[in-house]
């Protein structure tokens, strides 16, 4: 649909956001992120049956985890979409991108390269 959201968000994709591993999400962190976003199907609407329940678990722990360090959990989010929703695609990136300019830099020191 060559919809506008910020060159600062970089999509993954993945089959089914059950996929999501916590450790893909954190390891963004690691790698410099300063936020994340999971964007699943509809709930109860999953291809894949549960996948966006597991992938809404996983950020909530997730959400825990930051949280436990001292890191705002506003960092990570999970959002529910069609895939016929591109404009709420973009607006959710463009509101996302705004939250984590608000909380400004992540705190977490970035990984160095081996």
């Amino acid at each position: 649909m060559r919809l506008q959201y910020p060159t600062n968000v970089r999509v993954i994709q993945l089959p089914c956001s059950g996929r999501v591993d916590i450790l893909h999400l954190l390891k963004a962190f690691e790698d410099g992120a300063d936020g994340v976003y999971v964007a699943g199907c509809m709930e109860g609407d999953c291809h894949f049956l549960t996948g966006n329940y597991k992938a809404r678990r996983k950020v909530n722990y997730v959400k825990e985890v930051l949280k436990s360090l001292g890191i705002e959990p506003e960092r990570i989010e999970m959002f529910n979409m069609s895939s016929a929703e591109g404009p709420r695609f973009a607006q959710i990136a463009n509101e996302f991108t705004q939250r984590i300019k608000e909380l400004g830099p992540s705190p977490v020191p970035k990984a160095q390269a081996a």
